[in-house]
Parts: C-alpha cells; sequence; structure tokens
C-alpha cells in the first residue's frame, strides 16, 4: 500500500506520515520543506518513504506531481490533501497575491490532485481520499474570508464526490477532515492566535484516518467541535457571521 501526503513536512502532514507508517504504508511525501522531509524520512523505520519538493500555490506543480508519479508507476492508495494556509486581516487589506497563492494551494491544486486520483482510483475499484478542510468549512469568517472560503470549496467539494461514489456503489472512499484548532505551525504563518485551545495534532491525525478508511463523509474531531456544529443548525446566518466576527478579531492578540 502507499500513500501520498502533500503538507507532510510540520504538523498534522507529518503526524499522518507517522501514523500511515505505522500501518504499514510506504510514503511519498511533499512539501516546500525538503529538509523536513529528509528528517521524517530518517525517522520513519520499515517503510519506504519518496520526498519530493513541490510549491502547491503553483497549480502546474499538482499537474507535474501526478505526471511525474504515474510515469514512475506509482499507485496510490490513500490521497491526503493537506497542504493549506491562511491568510488574517480584512479583505480590503489582505495582499491580494498572498491571497491568489491561498486559493491556488488550499482549492485549485487540491481540486487537481482530488480529480486526476479519484478517476484512477475509481477505474481500479479501491482508494481512500482524505482532504482536509476545518471547521472554517461550515461558515463565512469576516477579518479570515479567504481562507474560510478556500475551505467552504473543500468540504462541498467532497461531500458531492461523497455521495456520487456512494450512489455509484464505488468501493472508493472520500472524506473531509473539519477540525477546529489545532496545535500546528499554521498559527504562526497565518500570523493569529487562537482564543480557544487547540487540539494535538497526532490526535487529529490518527481519529481522521481511522475514520476515513471506514468511509466516513465528514469528520469532526474533538466533543467541542461537534456540539458547536450541532447548535450553529439554531442560529441564522447574520447572527452567524456576527459570532464569527467577534472571535477572528480575538485571533490577532488584541
Amino acid at each position: 500500500m502507499k500513500a501520498l501526503i502533500t503538507g507532510a513536512s510540520s504538523g498534522i502532514g507529518r503526524e499522518f506520515a507517522r501514523y500511515l507508517a505505522e500501518l504499514g504504508y510506504d510514503l511519498i511525501i511533499a512539501s516546500r520543506r525538503t529538509d523536513k522531509l529528509n528528517e521524517l524520512k530518517d525517522e520513519l523505520n520499515g517503510v519506504n518513504v519518496r520526498v519530493i519538493r513541490i510549491d502547491l500555490s503553483n497549480e502546474q506543480d499538482a499537474y507535474d506531481l501526478y505526471e511525474h508519479l504515474t510515469q514512475d508507476g506509482e499507485e496510490i492508495d490513500f490521497l491526503i490533501n493537506n497542504a493549506g494556509f491562511g491568510a488574517y486581516g480584512k479583505f480590503t487589506e489582505v495582499d491580494l497575491e498572498t491571497e491568489l497563492n491561498l486559493i491556488h494551494t488550499n482549492v485549485s491544486s487540491l481540486h487537481i490532485l482530488t480529480k486526476l486520483y479519484l478517476k484512477d482510483m475509481v477505474k481500479r475499484g479501491s482508494g481512500t481520499i482524505l482532504n482536509v478542510g476545518s471547521m472554517a468549512g461550515f461558515s463565512a469568517g469576516p477579518t479570515f474570508a479567504s481562507y474560510y472560503a478556500s475551505k467552504n470549496y473543500v468540504v462541498r467539494l467532497t461531500e458531492a464526490i461523497h455521495e456520487e461514489l456512494r450512489r455509484d456503489g464505488s468501493k472508493v472512499n472520500i472524506s473531509a477532515l473539519c477540525p477546529g484548532p489545532v496545535n500546528t505551525s499554521f498559527n504562526d504563518v497565518a500570523n493569529v492566535k487562537f482564543s480557544v485551545k487547540g487540539l494535538d495534532a497526532r490526535f487529529v491525525a490518527r481519529y481522521a484516518i481511522d475514520r476515513a478508511l471506514k468511509g466516513k463523509m465528514l469528520i469532526i474531531p474533538g466533543f467541542v467541535m461537534k456540539a458547536t456544529k450541532f447548535f450553529e443548525h439554531f442560529l441564522s446566518e447574520k447572527r452567524l457571521n456576527k459570532i464569527s466576527y467577534n472571535v477572528q478579531s480575538k485571533k490577532n492578540g488584541k
């Protein structure tokens, strides 16, 4: 069995790799930070690990990754689209180039890899895809607008594909991981501080993989986030946006 993990150099991505190695998967780990990937490779014993440098803010890198691995005869049994980042600030103030790189990474490259590998998996009748979304994927995010919008895309795309596969009686699984705050380097990249305690990345990764392999569509780790999603059904969009703004405004530490 073989797994491909994007954004594997740190945080949840690194924990995905560690757990899949424990489960006996050979790994292809991809990220911009090959130094961190090589450290991870040296740590993982008993499985084959291939390191690839990739920058998914460039959509062509997603195509090149697929084509390169396919030409090498690499058949992927488990794809984890984990690469992504956030950009904090009012929509009129966030740098446009940063937002476009966010969209390319969080949306376009994820879409490309999902499409290409899903077609292969459906053709052979097996495989699992885990798209890393967020609790942000269920609402709008004033002062974090582009990130929230990108994760809405990830969640809704995954849900739609899941239903198509179910209707077709396919044995291919696709899931969206939707955690709340997790203790990773995401906070530093997005330049935010979360107002609630984050979950442990190791716990989130293992929880997600176990449920993805069972075909779970939406994976929400932690009781607090499950309860949050439940109670959101009883509030209007306008009210949710006000709450979201108040929560987001605390992330810059002011």
